[in-house]
């Protein structure tokens, strides 16, 4: 090897280079293998492959430098580099370059990588795609991609392109953008199914490019779903228990796709592109379903109720009887206020994801009025439950008040149980978790987000933001639960909503106002008072009809119908009996002792980026 001393002198002339050099040798090495292990050195990279070099020379081109293939020249190099990429890699240039090496490997990237010579590109193929998926090349991909399409004026040809033959190609950030304008106007347009749509989004979601625009595909898929389901929609129901069943197995999943597509769509930086579909959906949710229809036909049952009670379902005040206390095992009851059905759904998915962690999802029938006060009352032990006399809507549990932490602990006490605060709990730290875990039979902890947010008329339009929050700050809550040795956990609400973004026209407020001999409390979906006149905007309960005790009539305005309130909003509302206010969901929650990861099969599958056809569009 002293050849290779003598060629490359300046090299040398560094101790410092000598002993970078002399602990990288191996008996093994030939001459081309000493040279790459020197141009490591020389552009400071710890490994010495030539897909190793070059991520270090392509990383520094992205920002606009040279030093590296500057030094590589300096130390006379620069023409054994550029030999072993063309008989490696197949770049073969008069004039070689990093500019122009870049230039090339977008090029034949785009073509697939084919040649005339079989397999010549199979080498650069290969760590072409390693790069692109490799977290240290990540940043520098996008600039030099970016670069690439406009030098390629790739951006122009596009629109002679059929999307469909662009999903399986992820080489270029525009291609994303193609394919979600395409995807967003078929979706709208009703010339692209739900599967197909979810079938375009589950093979773009490997691709590099996805998570710039998972917002994007996620509100698509949604979007999607959602106005499948408007066009295929029954909303038939025989009797009270069939709505109830049908909005637990199905129904739900409109309210889910409603919230996920607004989710994503307000979460994604750039939602141009699905401006034709918000419009649809805006328009389709309210007027189509589930607000005004199934608000209809729902109502027909509860007109036809002559009590507020489900012989299918359990009713929520008795809760504490059927899921609490008849156990000999400790119990943790999470009460999320105004998470609705199908956001216990979500939540119950998520969690099965978790390692360690099943869950299994129960329907209640909530209490009428479906509001803080009534539906926080009913989860807990009592006897007797009463609306206290007065302006703000109190309840009484067996003659005790029963709102706030406080009157809650009390009443849990005599059980062995205590109430607290989420924030308050998260805020403990292990030892005393696990302390309060053993020292309680019964634990009730109180989350408030959703309901915090959508009661405020300045925050209201954020609510389905909060609810990712809600998804997060809750699996924590199980977790740590989890760690404190708390093996069984229940998630409930005290009512659930309604929610509609775009806002109400007149047709969704009453024109009358109720009228009795006392009016207590006055709400957008309910209200409290004595010999309440009867009006058919309104089903009136007296006070036994609903499970409660006194005098207290309960009047709710019919299907959706809001009442004017001055200071209120009017997109998030309860109280009322609609399904999604009036559905309770009940999760069960519990830790496994063994995990539930498991191996599994990988296919490898073949990955080109050719476009192989080139069709207009009709």
């Amino acid at each position: 090897m002293r050849d290779i001393v003598d060629e490359y002198p300046e090299f040398f002339r560094s101790g410092k280079r000598k002993d970078d050099l002399k602990e990288r040798l191996s008996p093994s090495d030939d001459s081309s293998g000493v040279k790459a292990k020197m141009v490591a050195i020389l552009i400071g990279e710890k490994e010495h492959l030539l897909r190793d070099i070059w991520r270090n020379l392509l990383a520094e081109n992205s920002v606009g430098k040279n030093d590296a293939i500057l030094n590589i020249e300096k130390f006379g190099l620069a023409s054994y580099h550029w030999q072993e990429t063309k008989k490696i890699y197949g770049y073969d240039s008069s004039n070689p370059s990093v500019d122009d090496f870049v230039l090339w490997l977008f090029k034949i990237a785009l073509d697939g990588f084919q040649s005339s010579t079989p397999n010549e590109y199979r080498n650069v193929q290969s760590d072409f795609n390693n790069l692109k998926y490799d977290s240290r090349f990540k940043e520098a991909y996008k600039l030099l991609a970016r670069r690439a399409a406009m030098d390629l004026n790739f951006d122009d040809k596009l629109d002679e392109i059929d999307f469909r033959k662009l999903v399986n190609i992820d080489l270029f950030e525009s291609i994303d953008g193609e394919i979600i304008d395409e995807l967003s106007r078929g979706v709208a347009d009703r010339t692209i199914s739900a599967k197909e749509t979810s079938d375009y989004v589950q093979k773009r979601r490997n691709t590099f490019w996805f998570e710039e625009y998972s917002g994007l595909y996620s509100a698509i898929e949604a979007a999607s779903g959602l106005l499948n389901k408007i066009d295929t929609l029954n909303l038939s129901m025989q009797f009270f228990n069939d709505g109830i069943e049908k909005y637990t197995r199905d129904w739900f999943q409109i309210d889910q796709l409603y919230r996920q597509f607004l989710y994503h769509a307000r979460a994604s930086e750039e939602a141009g592109p699905l401006e034709q579909l918000k419009k649809q959906i805006e328009g389709s949710y309210p007027e189509q379903i589930p607000l005004s229809p199934l608000g209809i036909e729902w109502q027909k049952q509860v007109d036809a109720s002559t009590s507020w009670f489900s012989t299918g379902y359990k009713n929520q005040t008795s809760f504490f009887d059927e899921y609490v206390q008849n156990s000999t095992v400790k119990k943790v009851v999470i009460i999320s206020d105004a998470m609705r059905y199908e956001i216990a759904e979500e939540l119950g998915t998520r969690i099965k994801k978790e390692d360690k962690f099943e869950s299994e999802l129960d329907a209640m029938l909530g209490v009428l009025p479906s509001y803080t006060q009534l539906g926080m009352a009913a989860l807990l032990p009592h006897k007797e439950l009463r609306h206290a006399a007065g302006d703000k809507a109190l309840v009484e549990i067996d003659g005790k008040p029963a709102g706030g932490t406080s009157n809650r602990n009390k009443i849990l006490e005599p059980h062995g149980g205590m109430a607290l605060q989420a924030e308050d709990f998260l805020n403990m730290d292990g030892t005393t978790h696990k302390a309060l875990i053993r020292d309680n039979q019964i634990v009730y902890i109180y989350h408030n987000r959703i309901d915090k947010t959508g009661d405020n008329i300045s925050s209201e339009a954020r609510v389905f933001e909060e609810v990712e929050k809600v998804f997060g700050e809750l699996i924590s809550l199980v977790k740590k639960l989890a760690s404190a040795n708390a093996s069984n956990i229940l998630i409930t609400a005290d009512h659930g909503f309604l929610y509609q973004h775009g806002g109400l026209d007149e047709r969704g407020y009453l024109s009358v106002e109720p009228h009795g001999d006392e009016i207590f409390y006055l709400d957008r979906r309910f209200v409290l008072g004595k010999n309440l006149k009867e009006d058919p905007a309104f089903k009136t309960f007296k006070p036994q009809q609903p499970c409660l005790e006194g005098d207290v009539e309960v009047q709710i305005q019919k299907s959706t119908h809001r009442l004017r309130r001055k200071g209120s909003g009017s997109r998030f509302v309860h109280g009322g009996a609609t399904l999604q206010e009036i559905v309770v969901p009940v999760l069960s929650i519990k830790k496994k002792r063994k995990t539930d990861v498991r191996k599994v099969g990988v296919e490898i599958l073949p990955e080109t980026d050719k476009i192989t056809t080139r069709q207009n569009r009709n």
